[in-house]
């Protein structure tokens, strides 16, 4: 049982999810990762208040929907309790008022069920580090269609959307760079967050497709 890992793991987390074929499966990902573990399962509002207090992990991955409430109410009482805890919600529902939502109540990041295992790994480490993936002006900003979502990248997340754009690895890009593998991977997980999407294909799908724009207003370029 993932309860049972040991004590010594680096990032201890807690997850709370009604659907134990979900709960298993996120589960096993965070126990394959390096330097983290699983402390705790939960399925209800209740039983996650109830392990949390038992447990304290570092990081909670949460569900929006739960039996006995949401995934807002759960933060909101651990939030009091147990300022300590730093909150994922891991969801199905891609909306904007959720994710305010989840926001006023102190979620640090916002993650569709659709992400990848090893993206899920990612934001934790980058939560656990104190990281805040998502903020007022990424609500602000989903909410307006027209705007230009690298508004909110600083110069070095611009830098890796081009080379992500270019077709390069993780691993081209840091050489490249001269940066750290894991911190090109830090940077993802912050642009992503920043420009509302969920993959790094996205990312390479929308540089491709703002290029095209660009040649088709200038062919010269």
């Amino acid at each position: 049982m993932s309860e049972n890992q040991p004590a010594d793991a680096q990032i201890s987390v807690m997850i709370v999810d009604d659907h134990e074929v979900v709960r298993r499966g996120i589960a096993e990902v965070i126990d394959r990762a390096e330097g983290m573990g699983v402390v705790a399962e939960a399925g209800s509002v209740a039983e996650g208040v109830r392990r949390a207090e038992l447990v304290h992990p570092q990081v909670m991955l949460v569900d929006l929907q739960l039996p006995d409430g949401t995934g807002i109410d759960l933060m909101r009482t651990l939030r009091a309790s147990q300022p300590g805890i730093r909150a994922i919600v891991l969801t199905s529902f891609d909306d904007d008022t959720a994710l305010a939502a989840a926001l006023e109540v102190g979620a640090a990041a916002y993650v569709l069920k659709s992400v990848r295992g090893a993206e899920i790994a990612d934001v934790v480490r980058a939560v656990a580090a104190g990281r805040v993936l998502l903020d007022e002006r990424t609500v602000t900003r989903r909410r307006r269609e027209h705007d230009d979502p690298t508004e909110d990248l600083t110069p070095s997340e611009i830098r890796v959307v081009e080379l992500i754009g270019d077709g390069m690895s993780n691993r081209e890009i840091a050489e490249r760079l001269s940066i750290a593998e894991k911190t090109v991977k830090n940077h993802i997980t912050s642009l992503l967050a920043k420009m509302g999407l969920q993959r790094r294909t996205q990312v390479a799908a929308w540089a491709a497709a703002r290029r095209n724009h660009a040649w088709a207003q200038d062919p010269t370029k």
